[in-house]
């Protein structure tokens, strides 16, 4: 599908710099070019080869006015990058300019683009598919070089490929289950016993992406980890140490943080947004009290939590607290202070200290529920251990919180940190090396896939009849269809682009 009007649009962050871009897109979109720019030697942009670039100078028509002097380069369709005439201005990179040749631009002929809709474009013209538009994004964002390696990945196609290998094994087994709608009588060509081995294969590829999805979502989005505890347990310390710069203010006196405190931190290529937030405790005035609720508003919010305790201290009421409200699947104990000698002694908290956690039938750990017995925490090999009992079940669940013991001060125990931040980050699991799903949206897509693939699975050990059994598979079709743009509505496109900025 190709437009009929031509976009332009500012491809360069607004701010100075050297260079400065200006992109037109469409049918006229050199011709538009040609009529503002001015050659030195009088050569046109519109009879020129494609991929060539010209030195002259931006002139506004009207009156001859020398606007920027520029370099232009030109691209004739379909090899270009939305498969239609471009024309890039590279002008000096000042806001200046590049308004000014911009508005020259719009008022010969062009109009503003949307946001994202160059990429959009690509994406309509056949260049690529939805899910490397979206990689596209994704490169630009990405944060570490593990994240940018998996953006560029999806951007070659390796992930659509994949993808494109599941729907075709769904097209052929749709096929065959139809064929016994169509043709009752003649011989299928595959027993019920094929049939699920095709179905089964298929589910097991869906499950290995989705289960890689926590890998990939982090390496997108990053993990927000915040670091929480009492004044002056060694926190911005703690920041700082990770960051191998002062980045926080510290000092011996209590509450010197007052605010958040983000920063971006590169663990084993993973994408950590570490957060320093003020020391909980009794506020004394206004402003230490926003600092405390927002401290425990990002205790709630993040990804894992790093509960700092003071190594030299005996265990405070504040300490306890905040440790009944920790989730131990995504928090790790940081005893810091190692250096100096120890009097914290978590094993005389047992009868303090109550969990308020528990792990389900599915291994996730979530509050404790009515007529949940609870014990008193164990602590075996450095992990305190909550046991509890579920009426009418004759095992007990077990929800873990690890503990690490460092010294922000001597930069000591911060690779065991590092290490347990991983390990915590993907539930335990290594990081995927093969083809991952690192966009939310895919993962519910193939979550939809993968539940249609289950309910036919059902119905076919219910020996339901093929008419039931095909809904569930052209379901499953539509579904993992989303993802690389086959069966996506145009809302859906429009929110996914509106993300991108005006000039990609």
């Amino acid at each position: 599908m190709h437009t009929d009007d031509t976009i332009a649009a500012i491809a360069t962050p607004i701010g100075h710099g050297g260079i400065g871009i200006i992109r037109l897109s469409g049918r006229d979109a050199i011709k538009i070019a040609d009529r503002i720019f001015h050659s030195p030697k009088g050569k046109s942009l519109k009879k020129s080869f494609s991929r060539r670039i010209f030195y002259g100078h931006i002139i506004n028509p009207e009156n001859n006015e020398i606007i920027d002097e520029v370099l232009v380069s030109i691209m004739h369709a379909p090899h270009t990058y939305t498969k239609e005439d471009i024309a890039e201005i590279n002008c000096h990179g000042g806001p200046a300019p590049l308004r000014r040749v911009l508005e020259l631009v719009l008022k010969n002929g062009a109009r503003l683009a949307e946001p994202g809709e160059f990429t959009k474009r690509a994406f309509l013209n056949g260049r690529i598919d939805l899910a490397q538009a979206e990689a596209v994004l994704d490169v630009i964002n990405a944060m570490t070089e593990q994240s940018g390696k998996a953006a560029v990945e999806q951007l070659s196609g390796g992930f659509s490929k994949k993808i494109e290998a599941l729907r075709d094994k769904l097209v052929e087994l749709t096929a065959i289950v139809e064929a016994y709608i169509d043709f009752p009588e003649d011989d299928t060509e595959l027993s019920a016993s094929d049939i699920r081995k095709r179905a089964s294969e298929i589910e097991q590829e869906l499950k290995q992406l989705i289960d890689s999805s926590r890998h990939g979502i982090i390496l997108r989005e990053g993990l927000k980890t915040a670091i929480i505890g009492r004044p002056n347990v060694g926190k911005s310390s703690l920041l700082n140490a990770l960051l191998e710069r002062d980045r926080a203010i510290v000092t011996d006196l209590p509450g010197t943080t007052r605010d958040i405190i983000e920063e971006y931190l590169d663990i084993n290529g993973l994408p950590i947004k570490i957060i320093d937030t003020a020391g909980i405790r009794k506020y004394r005035d206004i402003a230490e009290k926003e600092g405390v609720e927002r401290s425990l508003r990002a205790m709630e919010g993040a990804d894992l939590v790093l509960l700092v305790l003071d190594g030299s201290e005996e265990l405070h009421d504040t300490d306890r607290e905040l440790m009944e409200k920790s989730n131990p699947a995504k928090t790790i104990l940081v005893i810091n202070k190692i250096d100096l000698p120890q009097k914290i002694d978590l094993k005389n908290a047992r009868q303090a200290i109550v969990s308020q956690w528990f792990k389900d039938e599915n291994e996730n750990v979530i509050p404790a529920k009515a007529g949940i017995q609870t014990s008193s925490p164990d602590l075996i090999g450095g992990t305190r251990t909550f046991e509890h009992w579920v009426p009418g079940q004759a095992r007990n669940d077990k929800a873990e919180q690890k503990i690490v013991n460092i010294s922000a001060l001597k930069v000591t125990g911060l690779d065991e940190l590092k290490g347990t931040i991983v390990e915590t980050a993907l539930h335990g699991k290594a990081a995927y090396t093969t083809t991952i799903v690192t966009n939310v949206r895919h993962v519910m897509a193939l979550e939809k896939t993968y539940a249609s693939m289950n309910s036919f699975m059902e119905g076919v050990n219910k020996n339901l009849s093929p008419e039931f059994l095909s809904v569930e598979l052209r379901d499953a079709l539509d579904a993992i269809g989303e993802i690389i743009g086959i069966t996506t509505s145009e809302d859906i496109l429009n929110k996914i682009f509106s993300n991108f900025c005006i000039g990609k």
